[in-house]
């Protein structure tokens, strides 16, 4: 006996030309703008940048600064006229390119050592969509020049509280890293 072929699925999708009567879907020009009344985005206090939170876990979880939410995440959005100044949280903190250019991140380390990551889209330039910022470390961030914006999420695990924040002092913080002066400027208000 031989085997009958399983007859082939009828196409989910009617073809290209089926469409043509059809004009494209168009998106308006993606600004900064746009994003903030979109999105719902407003100012992030004593940071920088626009935000709104995404995602705040109900589970409740022990840290040693007390009971945290287990995870929250943002919407973060860096322009021209922003930038990530330099701060540290208690907790990890992980972020995720969405849309936009290419961002340089300081990390200032224990030790007195700098990391400086580029988050973007050209991977074979040495970009990477997603960057963590470990614990305790402090960070900040900003556009690559010629950049109109840069989309963002940022995922916390414990979640987010602002018990947790501590905003960098320029002076104390160029004591400690006499090298990274000039960025620790950039990037401190």
């Amino acid at each position: 006996a031989h085997a009958r072929a399983a007859p082939r699925p009828a196409a989910r999708h009617p073809p290209a030309a089926a469409h043509a009567d059809r004009p494209l879907v168009t998106t308006p020009e993606l600004t900064p703008e746009y994003l903030i009344e979109t999105l719902g985005l407003v100012p992030l206090p004593f940071e920088g940048g626009w935000y709104v939170e995404t995602w705040r876990s109900s589970v409740l979880v022990p840290t040693e600064r007390g009971r945290r939410a287990a995870g929250s995440a943002i919407w973060y959005l860096i322009t021209p006229d922003s930038f990530s100044a330099l701060h540290r949280v208690a907790f990890d903190e992980l972020f995720h390119l969405y849309l936009g250019d290419a961002v340089e991140m300081l990390q200032l380390l224990p030790g007195g050592s700098t990391r400086t990551l580029r988050i973007g889209a050209d991977i074979a330039g040495g970009e990477r969509p997603q960057a963590l910022v470990p614990a305790g470390v402090w960070q900040g961030a900003r556009l690559l020049p010629g950049g109109s914006f840069a989309l963002f999420g940022v995922t916390m695990a414990p979640g987010f509280d602002r018990a947790d924040f501590e905003p960098g002092d320029r002076a104390a913080l160029i004591a400690h890293w006499p090298h990274a002066a000039d960025h620790i400027r950039a990037l401190t208000r």
